[in-house]
């Protein structure tokens, strides 16, 4: 009898420790089936905003090849930028443009706004500067290297003087780099004098993805008159997306592979 009841109580033991045995593989199966559900949301999420991203830039943008070096420093020839799509109703001064023009060129052109419907645009103020309703204008951003001008010392902001007073809906556009550059200036005894209506504008340029990575600003000098400057377009915004569900994508899918190794070094463990 005394054999009975040590072989029952024996038996007892083995199956509390096989039931123990038993949850904790079923524990273990829970956590790593919630881990699993975690990772595909993780993959799904990652496509949508991988996806969405790219898919967001494409209709609000449009690349471009800068044709020309009248755009340096800001821009280059051969340049690939990334114009928003735009009316021309939201065109401000200081944006960099892509325009067409057929009165100017068949392709598309690009350059600088400078002055808007009813502005009073002069070049030289007595600095030698361009000046905007008879202010004097600050452009950093301008190349104003003249070799005709090189044996006086003299930088002046055109060698073309000009007086121009833009009509309604039309813009006046410069190049930056004012020697190389054929733009409004050179159209002044045409009807506008120079200017484009604002609907031959295509886009506003915010970025040049290639060969550099670089945003385009938008000039502090336009900041404080009226309309002030454009606001960025939302590619940061895009490019934050696409980078982030591309990083979820890694995750998602890295985590099989690491919770089975994971696994294999616990069993590896309790094994020695």
């Amino acid at each position: 009898m005394g054999g009975t009841q040590d072989s029952t109580a024996q038996d007892s033991t083995a199956q509390d420790s096989s039931g123990t045995q038993g949850a904790a593989r079923g524990t273990g199966g829970g956590g790593r089936g919630a881990g699993s559900v975690l990772s595909g949301v993780a993959v799904a999420v990652g496509f949508v905003l991988f996806l969405g991203g790219f898919v967001w830039g494409a209709v609000v943008y449009q690349p471009f090849t800068v044709p020309t070096d009248s755009m340096v420093p800001t821009v280059r020839p051969g340049d690939r930028v990334l114009a928003q799509r735009i009316d021309g109703a939201e065109v401000r001064r200081g944006d960099v443009v892509v325009f067409t023009d057929t009165r100017w060129a068949d392709a598309p052109m690009v350059k600088r706004v400078v002055g808007v419907g009813g502005d009073t645009v002069k070049c030289c103020g007595a600095g030698g500067r361009l000046t905007l309703n008879g202010r004097e204008l600050d452009e950093p951003y301008a190349d104003l290297d003249d070799p005709g001008a090189a044996a006086s010392g003299l930088r002046p902001a055109s060698q073309t003087p000009f007086e121009v007073t833009v009509p309604e809906g039309n813009l006046f556009l410069l190049g930056d780099r004012r020697a190389a550059s054929l733009d409004s200036r050179a159209h002044l005894q045409e009807a506008g004098q120079g200017t484009v209506p604002r609907s031959a504008v295509r886009g506003r340029i915010d970025a040049v993805a290639w060969p550099s990575a670089t945003m385009v600003g938008r000039p502090a000098a336009y900041a404080d008159l009226p309309g002030g400057t454009s606001r960025p377009g939302p590619l940061r915004i895009q490019l934050a997306a696409a980078a982030g569900g591309a990083a979820l994508v890694l995750l998602g899918c890295a985590y099989g592979p690491l919770a089975r190794t994971l696994a294999r070094r616990r069993e590896q463990a309790g094994a020695r």
